[in-house]
This record gives structure tokens, C-alpha cells and sequence, in this order.
């Protein structure tokens, strides 16, 4: 899975800011009486626990692209010594 670093940053941010909200919300509806604690948080959580799955799936695909590029140009640090005279 490939994603634009702009979406990767988007993504990023929420999958990090569901679970404190959802922390949030459940403290506000003890103390307010606030409805379906329960369930807001929980589906908070999956759709966060969802999210970090996506974005370990594009960082692999990323850095197994990196490697593959990276694999494909000569380096010219590594000197073979076979051919220095």
C-alpha cells in the first residue's frame, strides 16, 4: 500500500489523537451523562487500532521500496579491491 506523505501525516495524526479522545469523551459522559460511552470508545479504539494497521503496512511498503532503490544504484563508497592497483 502506497500513501503521499501528506496522507500518511493525516493519517498519522488521527490514528494518534482517536484514542485521547476517546478517553476524553468516556470521563466527560461519567461526569455529564453523556450517551454510548461504551461504544464510542470502542469503536474509536478499532478504528484506531485499524488506522495503525494501514500505516505499518505503508511504512514496509515504503522502506521495502527505499531498500530496492537504494539496491539498484552502485555505491560508489564500497571499493573493490580486486580492481584497486
Amino acid at each position: 500500500m502506497r500513501l503521499s506523505n501528506k496522507a500518511f501525516d493525516i493519517l498519522k495524526t488521527i490514528q494518534r489523537w482517536l484514542p485521547l479522545i476517546s478517553t476524553l469523551y468516556v470521563a466527560l459522559a461519567g461526569i455529564w451523562g453523556l450517551p454510548l460511552s461504551n461504544e464510542i470508545s470502542k469503536t474509536l479504539t478499532a478504528i484506531a487500532a485499524f488506522l495503525a494497521g494501514i500505516l505499518e503496512i505503508a511504512t514496509a511498503t515504503y522502506n521495502k521500496d527505499l531498500n530496492t532503490v537504494r539496491d539498484d544504484e552502485p555505491n560508489e563508497d564500497i571499493v573493490d579491491h580486486e580492481k584497486v592497483d
